[in-house]
């Protein structure tokens, strides 16, 4: 154990100013999530955690949300002429919750083995996620509609009615195997494991080396014929708090300047354009079976205009794939 006054901890603005930064000036956020980490793991993995609890996006956890994402991955698969109830998933980066595999168990997967880099998942915020679920019980029931599973829904809502929750119980009886830290590249499964390998928002985050990796150890782990399906975020992730800068802000960088203002274990995004992805699936040996691509329409005409700078190493890249900020892909390995 470190002991808190042997740390040479930044000095830290006001809690005012922390909220102003946190929600506002883009820069104000990377200067502090950048002093955040470089504080030792241990340290930083909490401090961080607790600004996001009480000053961002964790103040207030929407469950049902977090269960749409992994209903609209479950949909593709059914689009792509699979049927998932039974299947065994592979979920890479499993964030705060495990609310996707939650979905999964709710539409009658067999098992989801979900794997991260880094130990985000607080027990706490599952609990909290439970007791939204229990609050929101017809909201669940109405998303989900014919494809639930009730009786695994009454079994959810029953631990949450328990006196004290106990995580171990909840991955238990959701069938859920959580491992963190844990390497998407080396997940130690053995061959044709899994039906199914899937991520939400979660590749950006993936440096482009790594990616190729993932994708092999992908293609060994799941089963022959079986298809990925994943929802990729092409967008500046300092535009989804601060509204002043367009989605594609960071493309005006180059890599050295964007590594100083992101290159940390929070913010780090490989900034790789829809196209890439595509060579990404391609040299992969995959077939795409359906790719659903969101473009910014505001970002495409003001690059159109010459209103938004790029650097060289974007030149190359039609308006249309600079412009487009997110993605759903599915693919079938061959």
């Amino acid at each position: 154990m470190i002991s808190p006054q042997k740390l040479c901890i930044p000095a830290m603005p006001s809690r005012a100013a922390i909220a102003v930064g946190w929600a506002m000036h883009w820069k104000h956020k990377a200067r502090l999530q950048n002093a955040v980490a470089r504080l030792p793991s241990v340290v930083s993995y909490e401090l961080y955690y607790r600004l996001q609890r009480h000053l961002g996006g964790l103040r207030r956890m929407d469950a049902v949300a977090g269960l749409s994402d992994g209903l609209e991955a479950w949909k593709r698969l059914l689009a792509a002429g699979d049927e998932p109830s039974g299947g065994t998933f592979f979920e890479v980066g499993t964030g705060r919750a495990p609310l996707v595999p939650l979905a999964y168990w709710l539409l009658g997967a067999r098992r989801t083995i979900t794997l991260d880099l880094h130990p985000y998942l607080k027990a706490e915020l599952v609990r909290d996620c439970l007791h939204d679920l229990s609050r929101r019980e017809a909201d669940v029931r109405a998303l989900f509609g014919p494809l639930l599973k009730k009786r695994r829904l009454d079994a959810l809502l029953g631990l949450d009615r328990t006196f004290r929750f106990d995580l171990r119980a909840f991955f238990d009886l959701c069938s859920i195997d959580y491992v963190a830290p844990g390497d998407a590249a080396r997940t130690g499964l053995r061959a044709a494991y899994a039906d199914y390998h899937t991520s939400n928002v979660v590749l950006q985050h993936i440096p482009p080396a790594v990616l190729e990796r993932v994708f092999a150890e992908g293609n060994r782990i799941v089963k022959p014929g079986g298809l990925f399906v994943h929802r990729i975020d092409y967008s500046d992730m300092f535009s989804h708090s601060d509204r002043s800068v367009s989605p594609i802000n960071f493309l005006r960088f180059s890599d050295a300047e964007w590594d100083g203002y992101a290159g940390n274990r929070y913010m780090y995004a490989n900034r790789l354009r829809h196209d890439d992805y595509l060579r990404l699936y391609r040299s992969a040996g995959h077939r795409v079976v359906a790719v659903e691509a969101t473009v910014h329409q505001s970002s495409l005409e003001r690059l159109r205009a010459g209103e938004l700078s790029i650097h060289e190493r974007f030149k190359d890249k039609p308006p249309e794939i600079l412009a487009t900020t997110s993605s759903w892909i599915v693919s079938r390995k061959s």
